[in-house]
């Protein structure tokens, strides 16, 4: 396991993911903003609050800075109805509807609705997607996507954030920041991943982890068993079921080859610290994880 220095440095890494207070009061202050204007415009409220709610990796708390803000906002049923009945692609007219209605908070915001969101494009980088859905009886949600002239998709974001909830309080927090973790690696080294399967992989890997609920100290081996795993990943298969919801993600490409070398990096990296190389070591962890990773 680490040796004290390189647990604390551990420790300052996890500190390094956290969104600053900075960032968090921005993406609250535009969150309102969003959820305002859209209950202005389609519940006649004038709540800041009602109908909407974080999702992606915000809402399941693996996000670190970087990544796009993911709103689900509920429309009324009615307006299910409205748009169900177009001739064509009414998933398109209501991802217009939705990107005018903002648009009225954010004239000069670079806005795009196409596919299944509404793109929020701040200058500052911190950038919102917003996810029209409509909710079912059984809490789940269906969504619009204009792709191949239309459809309605389903999801269930809130049983994926409960559920990975769950299995973080179960692994002592260590489940989130094994994901944030890995989001690092990838920005580090250019791994072509999604979140959303960083965050399968994690969860799956921590299911099982001997040690999911030990500290800082055992970060190290962590580092070496995670990678380990996804390099080991079945190299037929390309698709997960995810945690809470059941849907599936798809993901290929040469993330393995790169886990991998993420491995055999921590393998090295754990060597140098068991000799005493503490500098080496601290390179090592560097070089998997990036500039967020503190120098000794």
């Amino acid at each position: 396991m680490a040796t004290y220095p390189i647990a604390k440095q551990f420790e300052r890494f996890c500190g390094n993911l956290a969104i600053s207070c900075d960032t968090l009061a921005v993406i609250s202050y535009r969150y309102h903003s969003i959820t305002k204007r859209l209950n202005a415009d389609f519940w006649d409220s004038s709540s800041d609050e009602a109908h909407g709610r974080y999702v992606g990796s915000y809402g399941r708390g693996t996000r670190i800075d970087g990544s796009d803000v993911d709103i689900l906002f509920r429309f009324p049923y009615n307006m299910y109805v409205k748009y169900d009945a177009y001739a064509s692609n009414g998933q398109s007219a209501l991802l217009q509807a939705a990107k005018m209605s903002i648009a009225t908070t954010y004239p000069s915001t670079r806005l795009k609705g196409d596919g299944q969101i509404v793109a929020v494009d701040f200058s500052d980088g911190i950038n919102f997607e917003v996810l029209p859905a409509f909710e079912c009886e059984d809490g789940s949600y269906l969504f619009p996507d204009s792709n191949g002239g239309g459809r309605w998709r389903a999801c269930d974001p809130v049983a994926e954030i409960n559920e990975l909830n769950s299995m973080d309080e179960a692994c002592n927090g260590n489940l989130k920041r094994l994901c944030k973790m890995a989001r690092a690696w990838r920005e580090a080294n250019s791994v072509s991943i999604s979140g959303i399967a960083i965050d399968v992989f994690a969860y799956n890997f921590m299911k099982h982890y001997s040690h999911r609920d030990d500290g800082y100290i055992f970060y190290d081996r962590l580092t070496r068993d995670f990678f380990a795993y996804v390099a080991n990943l079945d190299a037929t298969q390309s698709t997960w079921k995810v945690f809470g919801s059941g849907r599936y993600v798809t993901t290929s490409g040469y993330f393995r080859n790169k886990a991998a070398a993420a491995r055999n990096k921590a393998i090295e990296a754990i060597k140098d610290q068991d000799n005493g190389y503490m500098h080496a070591t601290n390179d090592a962890w560097k070089e998997i994880y990036g500039s967020r990773f503190p120098r000794l």
